[in-house]
């Protein structure tokens, strides 16, 4: 199950957001999905990372079946100009990203592979 909230004003694109956490992480997994702005993920980077500094991401793992995924579309938007991405691209690997962490991955090439096989098989989405 998927519990998307949107706390912006941000205009978002439409994605597959619940079919990408259930090939992630599986049918039962309960996600809550928050879209928020620069001030609430400043507050919240800096209460849980001690980085003073609004964040495209954020992951919460609750348990091996829930978590919840805070994403700020302002700061992915600015980061898909500056890595010349599509925002909605940018946006379903960022997503995606935020997902691999809530299967127990950390940065390096396992996160990669897992990230790659989610990206191939939402290849339309990073057309």
């Amino acid at each position: 199950m998927l519990y998307l909230r949107k706390r912006t004003k941000s205009a978002l694109p439409s994605l597959p957001f619940e079919k990408i956490k259930d090939f992630i992480l599986g049918q039962g997994y309960e996600l809550s999905l928050v879209f928020v702005g620069d001030k609430l993920s400043r507050k919240l980077n800096k209460q849980f990372r001690d980085k003073d500094r609004a964040t495209n991401i954020l992951s919460f793992p609750y348990s091996e079946t829930d978590g919840e995924i805070f994403i700020d579309p302002n700061v992915v938007k600015r980061e898909s100009k500056r890595e010349e991405e599509k925002f909605s691209s940018y946006l379903a690997y960022m997503f995606i990203h935020g997902l691999t962490h809530l299967k127990g991955f950390d940065h390096g090439s396992k996160m990669e592979v897992e990230e790659n096989k989610a990206k191939k098989k939402f290849a339309e989405l990073f057309l």
